[in-house]
C-alpha cells in the first residue's frame, strides 16, 4: 500500500473538524446567543450570557484557525474544554452513539437524543493535530517564513 498522500491527511482532518466547530457555532448563534445562555441557564452553568458567548465564539474562532491550520495548540484548550464540559453536562446521559434512529415515521426518521460520539471525535481530531501537526498549507507555516523574512512561497508544514 502506498502512503504517497498521507502528509495530506491532517488538512482533510482541519477541514473536517474545522467545519463542524464552526457549524456548531453559526447553528448556536442563529438561533440567538440569548437562546443558547437559557439553556446553559437550565443546566445551572454559572454566568450563562457569558458563557453562551465564549463558548459560540470558541466554536467560530477556534474552528477557523483550526481549517486553516493556525493556533491549533492555542486553540485547543478552549475548544477542549468547551467539548468535554457538553459531555458532562449534555451528552453523558444518552451514552456513546450520536445517532440514535428510534422510529420511522410516514414523516421521516425520528432521532433519540445524542451520546458523547462526536466530542470525542473532534477531540480525537484535534489531538491528532496537535500532536502531528497542521500538514501542508498551514497558516502557522505562513507566518514562521514571513518571521523568517522568507518568501510566502510554501505553506508546507511536513517537508
Amino acid at each position: 500500500m502506498s502512503y504517497r498522500f498521507a502528509r495530506w491527511v491532517p488538512v482533510l482532518l482541519r477541514l473536517v473538524t474545522g467545519y463542524g466547530l464552526m457549524a456548531h457555532g453559526v447553528a448556536k448563534l442563529s438561533r440567538g446567543p440569548g437562546a443558547f445562555a437559557a439553556v446553559l441557564e437550565g443546566m445551572h452553568v454559572p454566568a450563562p450570557a457569558l458563557m453562551a458567548w465564549l463558548a459560540i465564539g470558541t466554536e467560530l474562532l477556534g474552528g477557523l484557525a483550526v481549517a486553516v491550520g493556525g493556533f491549533i495548540p492555542v486553540v485547543w484548550l478552549p475548544i477542549a474544554t468547551v467539548l468535554v464540559v457538553a459531555v458532562v453536562k449534555v451528552h453523558w446521559p444518552f451514552g456513546f452513539s450520536s445517532i440514535k434512529l428510534v422510529a420511522f415515521t410516514p414523516s421521516g426518521p425520528v432521532f433519540g437524543p445524542p451520546g458523547y460520539e462526536l466530542n470525542l471525535f473532534y477531540l480525537a481530531c484535534l489531538t491528532a493535530l496537535v500532536l502531528g501537526g497542521p500538514g501542508p498549507l498551514a497558516l502557522d507555516d505562513l507566518i514562521a517564513n514571513v518571521r523568517r523574512g522568507e518568501p510566502p512561497t510554501t505553506l508546507d508544514h511536513n517537508q
